[in-house]
């Protein structure tokens, strides 16, 4: 558990390390380049690399942190890939029961098991909000059905890496949507048009728009430092929060 530079979030919980590649926004994920690093350094949680691990000895440590804090969870895996023990994730969910006084940011691109799980357990604790990463029309897309039933406090999209134009959204019943392109030497580039329809779509239904960052391709399409391409959208920083993060915490 560390504080973050996400900027949509504080700090993050990895009561599970590692994944799988299920999708094209997969295809050049950070979690699994820094997963490596950090098994080169012999840091605790990641021995086995890239592999998927419960890391039991991380379960607790929210119960160590008393100032109200926004989790991330599973910055670095994802909550319900196909090798996690519905025993070991009910573990999980009992924490986030314990600890209300915390927010925690839950995102998949597993929405069907999402889905199924919670339809299962009746219950999503209110300090929780659900996510899913919509990185393209083919394999993002149907992930937002999935969200948009489940009952949760907050529903929000991580559309980065933006991988093509979404066209039109149905964006009933979510709340917040975060917008990037991608990073790295690999980077795949993103199209302004495509962002401003998404942002233009979330404007006209009264949605929370959060632009992260341009990434490794500017909005000029040149390839540079993404601390150069910057996170301004037509001059303009971006970084709304739905209404129950504004009420309740302060992100800087």
């Amino acid at each position: 558990m560390k504080k973050t530079k996400i900027e949509w979030t504080e700090a993050t919980w990895n009561p599970t390390a590692g994944c799988t590649k299920v999708s094209s926004g997969c295809a050049n994920c950070y979690a699994e380049v820094m997963a490596k690093r950090l098994q080169a350094m012999g840091v605790r949680g990641y021995e086995n690399g890239f592999t998927f691990s419960l890391v039991p000895e991380r379960l607790n440590d929210p119960f160590k942190i008393k100032k109200p804090t926004v989790f991330f969870v599973n910055s670095m895996s994802d909550l319900f890939h196909e090798r996690m023990e519905d025993d070991y994730l009910e573990q999980i969910l009992q924490v986030i029961e314990a600890t209300p006084h915390h927010t925690y940011q839950i995102l998949t691109k597993r929405a069907e098991r999402m889905y199924s799980f919670f339809h299962k357990r009746k219950v999503i604790p209110q300090n929780i909000w659900l996510g899913v990463t919509v990185e393209n029309r083919m394999q993002g897309i149907p992930r937002i059905d999935y969200l948009r039933n489940l009952p949760s406090s907050i529903r929000f999209l991580s559309i980065e890496p933006l991988l093509e134009d979404l066209g039109e959204l149905d964006l009933s019943n979510i709340d917040w949507v975060i917008v990037g392109g991608e990073s790295g030497n690999k980077a795949r580039p993103m199209d302004k048009s495509w962002v401003l329809n998404i942002k233009n779509q979330c404007l006209n239904n009264n949605i929370a728009f959060f632009f992260k960052q341009w990434g490794t391709w500017g909005a000029d399409k040149v390839k540079r430092n993404k601390k150069l391409n910057g996170k301004e959208l037509d001059g303009k920083v971006l970084h709304a929060f739905p209404k129950i993060i504004e009420e309740q915490f302060e992100l800087s």
